[in-house]
């Protein structure tokens, strides 16, 4: 049986984006969830756009992803954008926690990225920026309407 660390470690989220506007809300996958928050439970963390829709009834819908032959994805987290004009890439940007702390990576994504109104991304000149607890992630360009709040995890070297 595994001791009560490695079940805590199992269970506890590394850390958390939470949703500040109602469009991000809406954007992340309903199974990801839990009152507008997204648990990470492993680095890096890889988010991009949604691709496989369809339309129905004037609205898109989200088509469910089939595996892949190697269980692997190019995201962890696929967001819904329903905007007029495209604000995610399909492979927008990562986050990852290295011995310096966590790191936000724009991964070639069109539109960029912004961490509290700081711009990063090939327009930018900045690709990596440091996040910190609290930070607020803009998801595009400086007019999006996708902020997130990042979250970080609990220090469990006390276990």
């Amino acid at each position: 049986m595994d001791d009560k660390r490695t079940i805590l470690e199992k269970l506890f989220p590394k850390a958390v984006l939470k949703a500040l506007t109602p469009e991000a809300h809406a954007a992340i996958p309903v199974g990801m969830q839990v009152g507008g928050m997204v648990t990470i439970h492993a680095f890096p963390f890889r988010v991009g756009r949604e691709s496989r829709v369809a339309m129905v009834n004037n609205r898109i819908h989200r088509i469910e992803r089939p595996g892949t032959i190697d269980g692997k994805h190019s995201n962890d987290m696929y967001l819904m954008d329903t905007g007029h004009l495209l604000q995610i890439s399909r492979e927008h940007f990562r986050i990852d926690h290295t011995v310096d702390g966590y790191m936000l990576t724009d991964r070639g994504s069109k539109c960029g990225l912004s961490v509290n109104g700081k711009r990063l991304g090939h327009g930018a000149g900045i690709m990596t920026m440091p996040l910190h607890d609290g930070s607020v992630i803009g998801v595009g360009t400086a007019e999006t309407r996708y902020h997130f709040t990042f979250i970080a995890g609990f220090d469990n070297s006390r276990w």
